[in-house]
């Protein structure tokens, strides 16, 4: 009996720290920490569909309590209780004040809906042609993403570069199977299919996006292979003027010099091994079905190899070596195993030194 109690306290303690621990989030991650208009409707919306659910289950509990207390047989009475088959008041009172409920949900939510839904601001164009707003095509990849900012003709891979405190436009789709796109602090995810393109906006405040140190993660939400845990990329959220000054930076960009001889010869190894599927300049001009890998314009400021690997050199040469060894049915081609260690050498200092901005 005494272990049947202890289990039950270990269980309910357990229980209890998990209940704790749910609410822990990081402002970078976090949907219990909205960081933008979208996120806050969303969160606004789940705070008061779980008050109406608290509100429910403790009167549901109040009156169950009342009814096992107060009415409950006493020892040695064998009277039968009065016969209640039906009252009108009580059977109006339970039947309108969920209906009042369900109406309280309802408004804001549907009234939400139709805002998150609103994507006209897409096509809006002023007196010269240009689009008004900031839109950027998203795609989807096993297992990578591709952002593509078509006003600007520049294209970036992994990593999604976005103004604080303006509304952005996404059209999302995917090359190979369903995905879909996830930026828990901004807003709720949006599937990525292959035979349609799903629109919606995210608005990222400028105050929230300090506390994140500018910087927020984004996520594949929908079950897509054996990599699908590994699928994810970096959202970095600028003020406006370093925005402007990055898409510049980005338009400019010319083609990559390598800055030292060992980097030349990791310069041709790429564009005799890389070159067929990967890029290394913003404006790639080549269609989508040709953009079959990651644009690697960028690649050496980024924090992460392939999304999951530390960015230095030796992870750079792990992962160029067994790609599949860390995300598991990627789709990393080429003869990376048949490198010599010089060349491999070669071709991450190459690599690494692939920036736009220093």
């Amino acid at each position: 009996m005494k272990a049947r109690l202890s289990k039950w306290r270990l269980f309910t303690i357990l229980a209890m720290v998990a209940l704790v621990l749910s609410g822990c989030g990081e402002p970078f991650l976090s949907t219990l920490q909205p960081a933008g208009e979208v996120a806050q409707d969303q969160y606004d919306l789940m705070i008061l569909s779980t008050l109406i659910m608290v509100l429910v289950i403790i009167v549901v509990v109040i009156v169950y309590m009342i009814a096992i207390i107060r009415f409950r047989r006493k020892k040695g009475d064998k009277t039968i209780p009065k016969q209640v088959e039906g009252s009108h008041t009580l059977e109006i009172i339970w039947t309108v004040i969920p209906i009042i409920l369900l109406l309280i949900l309802a408004v804001p939510t549907v009234t939400s809906t139709f805002k998150l839904a609103d994507t006209k601001a897409m096509d809006k164009k002023d007196a010269d042609g240009n689009r008004e707003a900031l839109v950027i095509n998203v795609r989807a990849n096993l297992y990578w993403w591709e952002f593509e900012y078509p006003d600007e003709k520049i294209i970036t891979s992994q990593d999604l570069v976005v103004p604080t405190d303006q509304r952005v436009y996404f059209n999302v789709t995917a090359s190979d199977v369903k995905h879909s796109f996830w930026i828990p602090a901004a807003g709720g995810k949006i599937d990525t299919n292959v035979d349609n393109v799903n629109k919606f906006f995210l608005q990222f405040d400028g105050e929230k996006a300090k506390e994140a140190e500018g910087l927020f993660y984004g996520k594949c939400a929908e079950l897509c292979g054996p990599s699908h845990a590994l699928m994810d990329f970096k959202v970095k959220a600028l003020p406006q003027e370093e925005y402007t000054a990055w898409v510049e930076d980005m338009k400019n960009a010319g083609e990559p010099e390598p800055s030292s001889d060992l980097a030349k010869e990791g310069q041709e190894i790429f564009n005799n091994k890389c070159l067929a599927c990967h890029a290394v300049s913003p404006q790639d001009g080549r269609p989508e079905q040709a953009r079959t890998a990651p644009n690697l314009a960028t690649f050496g400021e980024r924090n992460r190899i392939a999304g999951v690997l530390d960015h230095n050199e030796e992870e750079l040469k792990n992962w160029l070596s067994d790609p599949d060894q860390y995300k598991p049915g990627n789709k990393m081609t080429g003869t990376y195993g048949k490198l010599t260690d010089n060349e491999m050498d070669a071709l991450a200092e190459y690599l690494m030194g692939l920036k736009v901005q220093d």
